[in-house]
């Protein structure tokens, strides 16, 4: 499994590093500020959940264990369902995708408490 959340938070990373050069240059006279905001926050997250993919390949590869799988899996769906909301709101501006957001943050969070759990656990 640790190959599996290197391969995928390296690849998060990569990702992250574009997607914010991206923002930054392609998009900064393209989109209103607000929107260019969200899309600076998509990267953030994306960057920041990136990194904690490959402590959850760290934390795979030393005690393994079904909380840390967990806790792979909820940082990946956050990305998606968070970063991906707010990626896809400040390029189509579709209010509407702000409902996803949330959904995303919260596999954050749960996220982090899986690793928590696990690490009291090992």
């Amino acid at each position: 499994m640790e190959r599996l959340w290197l391969g995928l938070g390296s690849a998060l990373a990569l990702l992250a590093v574009v997607s914010g050069a991206f923002g930054a240059h392609a998009l900064e006279d393209r989109l209103a500020s607000d929107d260019l905001d969200l899309w600076q926050t998509a990267a953030r997250y994306h960057m920041y959940h990136a990194l904690a993919l490959l402590a959850v390949a760290f934390v795979a590869e030393r005690w393994g264990g079904t909380l840390t799988a967990a806790a792979g899996w909820l940082f990946l769906a956050g990305v998606v369902l968070f970063s991906g909301s707010l990626y896809l709101l400040s390029l189509t501006g579709v209010r509407l995708l702000g409902v996803v957001t949330p959904f995303g943050g919260l596999c954050f969070i749960l996220g982090w408490a899986a690793l928590l759990a696990q690490a009291f656990k090992a």
